[in-house]
């Protein structure tokens, strides 16, 4: 009995990470699965996954009225041409997610009960396939669940 629980419980689990997210006409996460993270969009809400992972290519979106770990509020592109390292790219991701937190949140960094995480390119997807996107994502920072969005709430 204990097998057979645990063979379901491994093939359910399977079938549902390898589910692509699905989206509403709107665009909005309506039903959660994987995410491609470079089809990722503003207000979308995904879980946490390997976040020590040196390359990200799907993620855990979610409907954001479900309980999620964070949530996309900025995307931007760092400037092109060479490499600049991974200092310079790091610095200049975390400053282009600071710059904008207020203005998609609705508080300060410094008031907010949120934190934020950039998400960059590496060196190899910088120059394979020409990635500069900058993925800003909010989570609260006492890592409690979010529900619904945090766009403009001044949280």
């Amino acid at each position: 009995m204990r097998a057979s629980t645990l063979i379901t419980t491994t093939v359910l689990t399977t079938v549902l990470v390898a589910c692509a997210a699905e989206r509403d006409e709107s665009g909005q996460i309506q039903t959660a699965g994987t995410l491609d993270a470079f089809a990722m969009q503003v207000g979308d809400c995904v879980d946490d996954w390997a976040l020590n992972a040196t390359e990200i290519s799907d993620v855990p979106g979610v409907p954001c009225a479900d309980p999620h770990d964070n949530e996309v509020y900025a995307l931007f592109d760092l400037a092109d041409g060479a490499w600049p390292g991974d200092e310079q790219v790091d610095v200049d991701a975390d400053r282009g997610c600071y710059d904008r937190f207020e203005a998609a949140i609705g508080a300060s960094y410094e008031e907010s009960i949120l934190e934020y995480l950039p998400i960059y390119p590496s060196q190899d997807s910088w120059e394979r396939v020409n990635d500069r996107e900058v993925i800003c994502l909010a989570y609260h920072m006492e890592y409690e669940k979010l529900t619904g969005t945090v766009l403009n709430t001044g949280l």
